[in-house]
């Protein structure tokens, strides 16, 4: 078994029995679990010392997951991806199906769609949105890369995935927009 494999294995082990992994993203490297799981949810908000009251980001892995999770998705939202060339988070009105904490207090909720190879066949294979949220304590700077962890969040994590540890690429978060029920849209972050 390869250690790819390994790690999928691993992880998808630990998200199906609640728990929390660390893993790398299409950006930077996150701590992630089950989003329709409402116990693994509050470890999340436990490990980063943030409030219940903060939404989360769920990744998917198709647009066939991402209408399991959204309720009326604009049509400008497929023409948005079509022509974007990088990470790109979408807020939209009103999610479903998820944990309680994962959307906003307004209904809204933060979807990316993964094409990073590892994320994409962790989540194909979970065959469930997994939530991606910056490796670090509420408040603290995200780490660009696996070397700038901190030590509390290596030891919170029920798996460590050892893909692209080595890897000192400087990483960024997502560029976000939020969409409205009509299709407007708001850049929040590029």
């Amino acid at each position: 078994m390869t250690s790819f494999e390994k790690d999928i294995n691993s992880s998808i082990k630990v998200l199906r029995e609640g728990g929390v992994i660390l893993y790398p993203t299409d950006t930077i490297w996150g701590l992630g679990c089950d989003a329709t799981n409402p116990a693994a949810v509050e470890k999340i908000f436990e490990i980063k010392s943030r409030s219940g009251n903060s939404s989360l980001i769920i990744l998917v892995d198709s647009d066939a997951m991402l209408e399991r999770y959204v309720r009326d998705i604009p049509e400008i939202v497929f023409e948005i991806t079509s022509v974007s060339d990088s990470p790109l988070t979408i807020i939209y009105p009103e999610g479903k199906n998820l944990a309680p904490g994962v959307c906003n207090k307004d209904g809204s909720i933060g979807i990316r769609i993964c094409n990073e190879p590892f994320c994409n066949e962790l989540i194909t294979r979970f065959r469930k949105p997994i939530i991606s949220t910056s490796a670090n304590i509420s408040g603290m700077p995200s780490p660009s890369n696996f070397s700038e962890i901190d030590s509390e969040i290596l030891k919170s994590a029920g798996y460590v995935v050892t893909y692209r540890q080595e890897d000192n690429k400087k990483y960024k978060p997502s560029s976000v927009i939020k969409i409205d029920k009509n299709g407007t849209f708001k850049i929040i972050r590029m």
